[in-house]
């Protein structure tokens, strides 16, 4: 996507007044500016980045792992409900990248990356510079105009429907990956990880009085097995990234089995 592409669907973090390209910056009638990386992202953060972003480490460890392909069943179910169509998609929590560049090449369709971490949107717009890559935090309002997306992704991220609904159009289609019980229920318990929400379906069933109708449900199971470095990889990608869970790789070089399991759901906003 070009500058101006990306600036057509974004607004002002300040004021929310709609942006416009300019040699190197977006700007706004507010006179608020943002420049663009020499990566080509845009940091539309309007404070600094949270503390629990994730950092260069976390962002590497992620892509070594995306690249053993042990989710790329769920690529391929994102991108079957998502479809080929003319509008936008934005890929909210996107990391570095791996899902959104995937999705721009098969569905062939303009892509927005969206992550509050600085170093995940450095290596996203290195890595894939056909997609607009944007520093934004869901939480604290995603800096994209009202209606301008016509899909919407969240792939193992947090979930924020009043802001899903206020940036897709009516009709516009909103797609959720979300952890079963039993996804990387052996390492939780041999590795001591972080639990699984148990509120989470129930958070999930709440799109529907948000403005969301279910549309379609599938799930994804499959046990796959790895080498011990990319498994410290799959734990050092995320949250439990914060927590000591001891080094696997001193495991030796027999294989791990990790099971995967998640749940893929489409909804239309109404």
């Amino acid at each position: 996507m070009s500058v101006a592409d990306i600036a057509a669907h974004l607004r002002c973090p300040v004021c929310s007044e709609d942006v416009t390209a300019e040699p190197r910056r977006l700007v706004c009638v507010n006179g608020h500016s943002f420049d663009i990386a020499k990566q080509g992202h845009i940091n539309l953060l309007n404070a600094g980045q949270p503390r629990n972003a994730d950092s260069a480490d976390m962002v590497a460890a992620r892509l070594r792992w995306l690249e053993t392909g042990a989710y790329t069943p769920i690529l391929e179910l994102v991108a079957d409900m998502a479809g080929e169509g003319p509008g936008p998609l934005l890929d909210v929590g996107a990391g570095p990248g791996w899902y959104a560049g995937k999705l721009a090449a098969r569905l062939h369709r303009p892509v927005i990356a969206a992550d509050v971490s600085v170093p995940a949107c450095r290596t996203a717009a290195r890595l894939h510079p056909e997609l607009g890559v944007v520093v934004a935090d869901t939480w604290k309002g995603l800096p994209v105009r009202s209606g301008a997306i016509r899909t919407l992704v969240c792939i193992f991220a947090p979930r924020s429907p009043f802001e899903f609904t206020r940036v897709l159009e009516p009709g516009g289609q909103l797609v959720v990956v979300t952890p079963l019980p039993e996804h990387l229920a052996r390492l939780r318990e041999t590795a001591g990880l972080l639990g699984i929400d148990p509120d989470k379906d129930r958070r999930l069933a709440d799109l529907a009085e948000r403005g969301f109708t279910l549309v379609a449900e599938r799930e994804h199971r499959a046990t796959v097995t790895a080498e011990p470095a990319r498994v410290a990889d799959l734990i050092a990608m995320g949250p439990n990234a914060f927590h000591d869970h001891g080094d696997l790789t001193e495991a030796g070089d027999d294989l791990v089995p990790v099971e995967v399991a998640v749940k893929v759901t489409s909804w239309r906003r109404d």
